[in-house]
């Protein structure tokens, strides 16, 4: 029975810390994109698939976060939900921004447009780092 209790301890331990994890990156990304690369293991994928992303370098995902974040502004962040395993953790939020640049590849609005995107991050864990991030999008222009 202990070895179960110590089990279950390491796995709350380890759901901890991948929330925090998560809170991080979130917390961090645009402010700072080099500052969340470490947050990432070696192999990182990340993934976008409504627009069509597949980035499988910390270089990479560091160079598309710097495009991105310059070319929004106006940015307000409704976090809803966040839940975590010991091997996933599950980021839901509202993101409102005006888009002011070509940086948000395969964008589905024009630039200029005010948007509210639905976005859900799924964070595959590996060792306390993120090992895959799989963000899906729903976009709404708003007036």
């Amino acid at each position: 029975m202990e070895q179960v209790v110590e089990a279950m301890d390491r796995g709350d331990e380890m759901v901890t810390r991948n929330l925090a994890v998560a809170a991080e990156h979130i917390e961090n990304e645009a402010r700072d994109p080099a500052s969340v690369m470490d947050l990432y293991t070696d192999d990182i994928v990340l993934e976008v698939p409504g627009r069509g992303l597949y980035l499988d370098s910390k270089a990479a995902i560091e160079a598309n976060y710097r495009r991105m974040f310059a070319s929004l502004a106006e940015v307000e962040l409704e976090p809803l939900d966040r839940f975590a395993t010991e091997t996933r953790v599950v980021d839901d939020m509202k993101v409102r921004f005006r888009l002011i640049g070509e940086g948000m590849v395969n964008a589905p609005v024009a630039i200029g447009a005010r948007v509210e995107l639905r976005l859900v991050h799924v964070f595959h864990m590996r060792g306390g780092r993120i090992a895959r991030e799989i963000v899906h999008e729903e976009w709404r222009t708003i007036g």
